[in-house]
């Protein structure tokens, strides 16, 4: 029997074996030991500046008394805190370990080789992952170039054309990452209604709490109407727990059952439960968060203005800027000056960047430095 083989990737799944995987955002540790520098900023992974409010920080503390115990693994008060959030019954959540978890664990419940996801150009870069990992079929419709609906935006009529006998899943983020563009209520509610019975929607809410437009839709309230849909949130963005890791999904209590079933046992850890549990309760800190959040897009917005640059309006918590040139340079050129963005050609877009909100002398310095790169 042989104890060797020389090509491994020909053990591995088909979709696995061409994949290839997400890239973070460059840790500051990282860029400062590469670059020998001191003092960089990251605006990059689209996190809150502000962290975690003072009840979360709090409950967190005290929750690493219990480390020595697994977590509770179907994660009873803070599921049952949500269903009274929501309003909606506690079988219709699925935690997750961030809501990427979540967004995994329904492509491995209702994808497989012979299945098809529709998801928009432009579109996280995890639903592609989450598609091809399972061996599943991508079907990427193309984005609005701005004639018909907000350029890079979802074009949910192109969407729906994708639509077919093999489709299972379609992807849509509300807000967008990268490009913050949103969709109205009107518009999301007749897609969903257009769709088949046989195809299951999913409508990404990571930047819920930041969006102030009185026509954005909180879909969480649609689920009575629409079976087929389900809808994940995180508490990475606006409650500022991305450390943490915690998210969830919204659905169908027979939905939730599936995803409940292949979601890993205790996916998510007893700091970060009694982490959410109390950000849910801390109103204060995430309405200043918000706040600051409008403030620091109004500074960088003005600034892109005033250096003549072109953006992707956006309702999250970053906004897409046009550099008019590569944005990879542009990129590389801040790294050596210590701010970190996030290239995204990726997305297709490779002359933009992609600008997290920082705090106010942050977004200052990005300014200052950006403007400064693109004179030289």
């Amino acid at each position: 029997m042989s104890t060797s083989i020389d090509n491994y990737l020909d053990l591995a799944n088909p979709g696995v074996r061409a994949l290839q995987p997400y890239l973070p955002g460059k840790p500051v540790a990282e860029l400062e030991r590469e670059y020998g520098i001191s003092n960089a900023i990251k605006l990059a992974s689209n996190e809150n500046p502000y962290g975690p409010g003072p009840l979360a920080l709090a409950a967190a503390s005290a929750a690493i008394e219990g480390l020595g115990r697994y977590p509770d693994g179907n994660g009873y008060q803070l599921a049952a805190r949500l269903a009274r959030r929501h309003r909606l019954d506690q079988a219709c959540i699925t935690l997750g370990n961030g809501s990427n978890d979540v967004l995994d664990i329904i492509a491995r419940v209702f994808l497989t080789p012979e299945h098809e996801a529709v998801f928009s150009q432009h579109a996280f870069a995890v639903y592609p992952i989450a598609v091809q990992a399972v061996g599943a079929t991508a079907c990427v419709a193309t984005a609005h170039d701005g004639s018909r609906g907000p350029a890079h935006g979802h074009d949910l009529a192109a969407m729906l054309e994708r639509v077919g006998p093999a489709t299972r899943l379609v992807f849509i983020a509300n807000p967008n990452n990268p490009t913050g563009t949103w969709l109205g209520s009107t518009e999301l509610e007749s897609f969903i209604s257009a769709l088949p019975v046989h195809v299951m929607v999913v409508v990404d809410e990571a930047y819920f709490e930041y969006v102030e437009e009185d026509s954005y839709p909180d879909t969480s309230t649609w689920l009575a109407r629409f079976p087929n849909l389900i809808v994940t949130r995180t508490f990475s963005k606006a409650y500022g727990l991305a450390g943490l890791r915690i998210g969830y999904a919204l659905s169908h209590p027979a939905v939730a059952g599936l995803l409940n079933r292949v979601r890993q046992p205790f996916n998510v850890n007893s700091v970060a439960q009694a982490a959410a549990l109390a950000a849910l309760d801390d109103d204060d800190h995430l309405q200043q968060c918000i706040r600051r959040n409008r403030e620091g897009m109004a500074q960088l917005v003005t600034g892109f203005e005033t250096m003549g640059l072109s953006y992707i309006e956006s309702v999250g918590n970053f906004v897409c800027v046009d550099t008019g040139r590569s944005g990879a340079k542009v990129y590389e050129s801040l790294l050596r000056k210590g701010v970190i963005v996030r290239p995204v050609a990726n997305y297709g877009m490779s002359a933009h960047l992609r600008v997290t909100i920082g705090r106010a002398d942050e977004n200052a310095r990005f300014l200052q430095v950006l403007e400064q790169v693109l004179r030289d």
